[in-house]
């Protein structure tokens, strides 16, 4: 059997007249941070003094010793991650060059090592520096930011992004070590993993051997009680072991089902049966399809369509060498807590690791991958292209063993930037990606990884004679709300499948207030401004308070009413597109996570905490919706049940005065069938209010809830808030009670204001007279009971009153 020996100790970091400890994998920024030699760039704007950082050449060093083994004549050096322009050198000795962060690099080193002590020196170009120089030989090509990131291959928001700092990183990012082996090992593995229509499950394992002798092999690979066996002869060095396993458990989407994993093994052994090599993966038996026809974009998971309750991802750190299984069981885990079953991987970040993916598989997370491409043209000239298509391979066979990965992409917005940005005339006859896309990244996909439906673009029509951003076919983005107009103009689209739409408001004042120091605080204060990355993001924000909330009258005002205008805007447009099922099929809101502390679209912000959205996706993603929706003839309750039960109840709508008075009152029945829906028009007497700024209407299905406001809230006559508070100290933590006198409007408990640990249950409770919630408050320190129940802590849209 072969060793792998980590080389991640000793190393040391030299460049700009620095020299200091480096950790491995790690890199410079990490480095650099932890020496006291640059300030926290997530904090204030430190960000914009460290620019020399991208522009300066590193060099990684460490000293090892060595003894060679004359059982195992082969050495290699494996990098599975460098980041990004590297000469590698061993004890003075070249052994290889690297250019792409997005792939993984082994160098036959048995020649070059001594025994004893040896020396291993990577040296790192700068990465803007190295696009820079690319961008001058290959001719300029437009892009989305002012930034060279589409001449490198390396991950593109490093560059700056308009939610994300310019941290443009260089290092040892993945693992490294020495691998020693004997015989032979196992180069590649790739599982095709399918179902029949009988139910049986079929996994073909195509398996690459890589040899150091001229001796039989022999490959063995087992997976649920199933083995098979194959003897490679001193000319073969690659097999297809099919193994097949009658009626397995099927994996399914969290919302769908369960996620049986079943583990594969493969060993590489000698006739006379001494081991060489081992590989192991999980596998989940379902299939995948995606319907197109007629401009449709369904995905199907073991034959069963279903409506994706989506987000976008970002990598979850600027730094992504500080990203942990730890953390991503976190972030993902907050995911399937808000009813979210599909993960999008953005084209401007990473194939993610081992860990994401794993960690999707376990929790039934679907993923929609895309290639590494976003908001640029991208050349398609050498030494790029084949840089391209050598990270492709490796990343779809790397990749192929999940049931969650269920689509690839091949970009973000470059065809629609093509068609829209102007482009056209500032590229000429030049390339601009259209060969990765249409031709290179389809071909490698539908060779190495059948199982798996791939689509150009994000968006894509699925024609080239029809706009890529059509929203009546394929996938769309939505990006004229939260930047032109309003966002009840969600409502002006019928879409297939909405891969992108959101709407901003600021991080958790805890994170503000960790990662800003400003005095005082104010939205246009210089620490906010420079966390907000937006082309004019406080304007935008301003205009959609304008359209819908009372004026804020401070800072504590603006923070509380952004943040629940974000989750108003997205809590209408899921609501809308969730209504219009089965027409549209998907709602992939931007985005889930931040990369830092920053005033952006997400859900969750760069220090891991719930921002109101987060609960309003909870509650709109939920498996059984009940909406109310404006159509032709007048509002419409639609119900909708994307769980695995049927949803029988009675649906009650009422229209009240603002005091609770029942004005109007109509009764339903309702009975859905699993992943349907139904639309229910309401009678004149419900929707037509004598005074549309004192009345509300209130729609019940047993425990579910929707309200319809007849007015936007800075026209309705809210009374000033009235309420009763019990607070109760229980363990973990404390139980906040509050009964309600009046109408409170998006009740939200703040606790993170009173310590930043604390985590709450919900938010956002709208409580007519006499209703009563608890707000159950997960924290380790002592709060005061006052606090908890007073502003800026506990808020409602109607303490905001002039």
């Amino acid at each position: 059997m072969g060793s792998y020996r980590a080389l991640h100790d000793g190393w040391t970091l030299t460049g700009a007249a620095h020299e200091i400890e480096a950790a491995v994998p790690g890199c410079v920024h990490t480095d650099l941070l932890a020496a006291g030699v640059i300030d926290d760039p997530f904090l204030d704007d430190n960000e914009v003094r460290q620019e020399w950082i991208g522009r300066t050449d590193w060099v990684y060093e460490t000293t090892f010793d060595w003894q060679p083994d004359e059982l195992s004549p082969r050495t290699d050096l494996v990098c599975d991650g460098l980041d990004t322009i590297a000469a590698l050198t061993l004890n003075g000795t070249e052994i290889g060059r690297t250019a792409n962060m997005h792939r993984s690099y082994r160098f036959d080193v048995a020649s070059t090592l001594t025994e004893g002590s040896n020396t291993l020196r990577v040296a790192f170009t700068s990465a803007k520096n190295h696009a820079e120089a690319e961008r001058e030989r290959l001719g300029d090509r437009p892009n989305a930011y002012p930034e060279p990131f589409h001449f490198i291959r390396k991950m593109a928001c490093s560059f700056g992004w308009d939610w994300g700092p310019t941290l443009i990183t260089a290092g040892i990012w993945r693992p490294i070590g020495l691998h020693t082996w004997a015989g032979g090992r196992i180069a590649r593995v790739r599982p095709l993993v399918t179902v029949t229509e009988d139910g049986d499950g079929r996994i073909e394992l195509h398996v690459d051997v890589e040899r150091a002798g001229a001796d039989p092999l022999v490959l063995a690979a087992s997976v649920a009680g199933v083995r098979v066996e194959q003897t490679l002869q001193p000319d073969e060095d690659t097999a297809v072991l099919v193994l097949d396993v009658p009626q397995p458990a099927r994996w399914w989407p969290h919302s769908l089902g369960e996620q049986p994993l079943h583990p594969v093994d493969v060993a590489l052994t000698t006739t006379g049966g001494t081991s060489l090599d081992e590989w192991h993966r999980r596998v989940g038996f379902r299939t995948v399809a995606l319907d197109t026809a007629d401009g449709a974009f369904t995905l199907a998971v073991n034959d069963v369509p279903l409506f994706a309750r989506g987000v976008n991802w970002i990598p979850d750190d600027a730094l992504v060498t500080r990203i942990t299984r730890g953390r991503l069981r976190e972030r993902l885990g907050q995911a399937v807590e808000a009813n979210i079953d599909t993960i999008r991987v953005w084209g401007g970040g990473l194939y993610e690791s081992d860990d994401f993916y794993e960690i999707c598989d376990e929790l039934g997370l679907l993923v929609l991958q895309d290639f590494p491409f976003a908001c640029a043209a991208y050349p398609e000239e050498e030494p790029l292209a084949s840089e391209i298509a050598a990270e492709a391979r490796e990343n779809v066979v790397r990749l192929a063993s999940h049931p969650s990965l269920v689509a690839w992409t091949g970009n973000n917005e470059n065809i629609w930037g093509w068609h829209d940005w102007d482009w056209q005339p500032a590229l000429g006859d030049r390339t601009w990606g259209a060969g990765y896309y249409f031709d290179l990244l389809p071909e490698i996909v539908g060779t190495l990884d059948p199982t798996r439906p791939y689509w150009p673009g994000s968006p894509w029509s699925g024609d080239h004679d029809t706009h890529p951003n059509e929203p009546s076919r394929g996938t769309t983005h939505i990006w004229d709300v939260w930047n032109q107009v309003d966002y009840a103009h969600y409502r002006d689209y019928r879409p297939r499948f909405v891969a992108e739409f959101g709407f901003q408001a600021p991080p958790a004042f805890a994170t503000l207030r960790r990662a800003i120091s400003d005095e005082p605080l104010t939205p246009s204060s210089p620490g906010l401004a420079h966390h907000q990355k937006a082309i004019d993001g406080n304007l935008k924000l301003e205009r959609g308070l304008t359209a819908h909330l009372p004026a804020p009258r401070d800072f504590d005002d603006w923070h509380f009413l952004t943040q629940v205008n974000q989750a108003r805007a997205i809590t209408l447009g899921v609501e809308h597109f969730r209504s219009l099922r089965p027409y549209c099929m998907g709602s992939v809101v931007w985005q889930l996570n931040d990369c830092w502390p920053v005033t952006s679209w997400s859900a969750i912000d760069g220090d891991g905490r719930r921002k109101p959205l987060w609960y309003a996706l909870r509650r709109s993603y939920a498996d059984r919706l009940l909406t109310v929706q404006p159509r032709p003839h007048g509002p419409a309750v639609i119900a909708v049940n994307d769980g695995r039960s049927p949803w029988t109840s009675e649906i009650e709508v009422t229209r009240r005065a603002l005091d609770g008075t029942v004005l109007a009152k109509a009764v339903f029945p309702l009975s859905l069938g699993p992943r349907e829906s139904v639309t229910t028009p309401l009678p004149p007497e419900i929707v037509t209010p004598a005074d549309p700024a004192a009345e509300v209407c209130v729609v019940t299905a047993g425990a579910d809830r929707a309200l319809w406001f007849f007015a936007e809230d800075k026209e309705i006559n809210f009374p000033a808030p009235g309420y009763e508070t019990e607070v109760a100290a229980v363990e973990g933590g404390y139980h906040v009670t509050v009964t309600a006198g009046t109408v409170l409007r998006d009740l939200t408990l703040q606790a993170d204001r009173l310590d930043p640990g604390a985590v709450v249950d919900t938010a956002l409770v709208t409580l007519l007279p006499g209703e009563t919630t608890t707000f159950r408050v997960r924290t380790d320190a002592t709060l005061d009971a006052a606090g908890l129940t007073a502003r800026p802590v506990l808020r409602c849209v109607n303490d905001v009153r002039p």
